[in-house]
């Protein structure tokens, strides 16, 4: 639930819609606007800390600060 955390600490004020969708076999999925940003059964892996939130920021662009910045 670390990329949750860090999505919803640094970016609350731009996300809308936040949902969690479990699934079978551990599938870890995250969308931006449709667009997969990260897909754990792509990847074969887990998602390295910090790194589903800077693919995030790759999306949003460094225009959109961090909440409290």
């Amino acid at each position: 639930m670390s990329a949750t955390k860090d999505l919803v600490t640094q970016y609350q004020h731009v996300i809308e819609e936040l949902r969690l969708v479990m699934g079978s076999k551990g599938v870890f999925d995250v969308r931006v606007d449709g667009e997969l940003i990260y897909s754990k059964h792509a990847e074969g892996r887990h998602a390295k800390p910090g790194e589903v939130l800077a693919r995030f920021r790759d999306v949003v662009g460094t225009e959109v600060r961090p909440y409290g910045a």
